[in-house]
């Protein structure tokens, strides 16, 4: 894969659009007044990463069969990809104010044969990264020069099947896929690792045969690196875990796991605004040049 240079320019741009995705994922549940805000909220800053600068896609060509793959196995965390995609032009950005409406193309759960840019649908968690194995093989099999990523959920990680496709992927040798796990500590019902303790998250990876890397999940230079050093990596599959905070962004709902899955009120979309307008005017006020 070829490199895309980046300056600090690029990444103040890249941070620029993150707080434009956020804005949106909060303008999106409270009009919906239903989904899910935090894991939403965590896994901007990487998925802004990949979309805006890192991945080979095309929202003219949306099938090409070169392009890379993007899987969101936390399929609940929809809102973040949906912004993601309709900044990129894959669609209106209108059509984001229609969120779980009846008979709109964004549902609570991604669903690939009614949104463009989706690349599978996901929701029952576990389920993303066999697919992306699946896609990976295929790949492999067509000589196709595309790389997979994969986003996981730390809570997700409960689930056996994660295990299974992360032992086929090493198995394989599977070079070309990528996961990435939001690792924000927080599930439904609380603390990860009070509901089923996941630590050490890299010796697990790693004695599963598969290339770990760790960083920042909100610097977006970090997240490039690792994203550049997966890529570079041969004859294993790389997993990058993305230390976040649930609800990253909001003040009142980071670590919060009361907004998991409840969208904010009116007052509390009001303050997560306000929020985001001093975000931007910090990130105005200092521009790279």
């Amino acid at each position: 894969m070829q490199v895309k240079p980046y300056d600090e320019k690029t990444i103040h741009l890249l941070n620029q659009k993150a707080v434009t995705i956020r804005k949106h994922i909060i303008e999106m549940l409270y009009l919906a007044a239903s989904g899910h805000p935090g894991g939403s909220l965590s896994a901007v800053d990487a998925l802004v990463a990949l979309y805006f600068h890192h991945m080979n896609h095309d929202p003219k060509n949306p099938k090409n069969p070169d392009r890379d793959h993007f899987i969101l196995s936390k399929g609940h965390a929809a809102p973040a990809l949906y912004a993601i995609l309709a900044e990129c032009g894959y669609f209106s950005v209108n059509e984001l104010k229609r969120l779980r409406q009846i008979n709109c193309m964004l549902q609570g759960h991604p669903v690939c044969y009614q949104t463009p840019g989706v690349e599978a649908s996901t929701g029952s968690l576990g389920h993303g990264l066999s697919f992306g194995v699946g896609v990976a093989l295929a790949g492999r099999l067509d000589k196709k020069p595309y790389n997979v990523y994969v986003m996981i959920g730390d809570g997700e990680s409960d689930e056996g099947q994660i295990w299974e496709a992360a032992a086929s992927a090493a198995h394989y040798k599977l070079d070309h896929i990528t996961a990435l796990l939001d690792r924000n500590f927080l599930q439904i019902d609380g603390n990860t690792e009070d509901v089923l303790r996941l630590e050490s998250v890299r010796d697990r990876w790693s004695s599963f045969g598969w290339h770990v890397l760790e960083v920042d999940g909100h610097d977006i230079k970090q997240i490039l690196d690792a994203l550049h050093e997966a890529n570079t990596h041969s004859k294993q599959p790389s997993l990058i875990i993305l230390n976040t905070v649930k609800g990253k962004g909001v003040s009142f709902m980071e670590n919060n796991v009361d907004f998991h899955g409840v969208p904010p009120n009116e007052m509390e979309y009001k303050l997560a605004m306000k929020e985001f307008e001093i975000i931007e005017k910090n990130l105005e006020a200092h521009p790279v040049v």
